[in-house]
């Protein structure tokens, strides 16, 4: 269960690896130019907004992106090895031709690959770990890892979070007994 607090969270910018719809997973795959433009017009967005701590991903990705949005925010940023993607294991690197569904129902696991639950208790586990910083906090991390932790928020996991959309979460309270999600920058 996630702790109740608010917070923010953005997934990563486009990769040459997104751009070609190849799994990522664990493999360390940079930001390719169009990500770091998508970051730069993030960091626009969210420039008003007091954020206390940029929590992240240890890739590449995620973590340029945080460095990104960072020259506008001026805050800590901590590195949260848990925040990575799920790891796919012999997966990596490929197309998906239909083994990703099996791998989110829990009915197949490829070859050095994170199960879907181990995937979703760890992904809960680093957000609460990031949560409880100084806030507001922002998550920088993968569009799996924001899969992983939907479930809480009572959002259907096959709608993926888009490169560097950037949401702001509050939790249940007395007027919404559910989470509430709202897209700061709409892409």
């Amino acid at each position: 269960m996630l702790l109740h607090k608010e917070f923010y969270y953005i997934r990563h910018g486009q990769t040459d690896w997104n751009a070609k719809g190849l799994m990522q997973g664990f493999t360390d795959i940079p930001l390719n130019e169009t990500g770091r433009k998508q970051a730069c017009e993030a960091a626009e967005s969210i420039k008003h907004v007091k954020i206390e701590t940029i929590c992240a991903s240890p890739l590449g990705r995620a973590l340029e992106t945080a460095q990104i949005l960072n020259q506008v925010l001026n805050c800590e940023i901590v590195v949260i090895d848990e925040l990575k993607e799920a790891g796919f294991g012999k997966q990596e690197g490929l197309v998906d031709d239909g083994w990703f569904e099996a791998w989110k129902d829990g009915e197949f696991t490829p070859d050095g690959a994170e199960t879907r639950l181990e995937f979703i208790e760890r992904a809960t586990n680093a957000v609460n770990k990031a949560i409880n910083r100084p806030g507001p906090v922002l998550i920088a991390a993968h569009g799996g890892l924001y899969g992983a932790i939907k479930h809480h928020f009572d959002l259907p996991d096959y709608q993926p979070l888009p490169n560097c959309a950037l949401c702001h979460h509050t939790p249940p309270n007395v007027k919404n007994r559910l989470w509430q999600r709202r897209l700061v920058n709409p892409v």
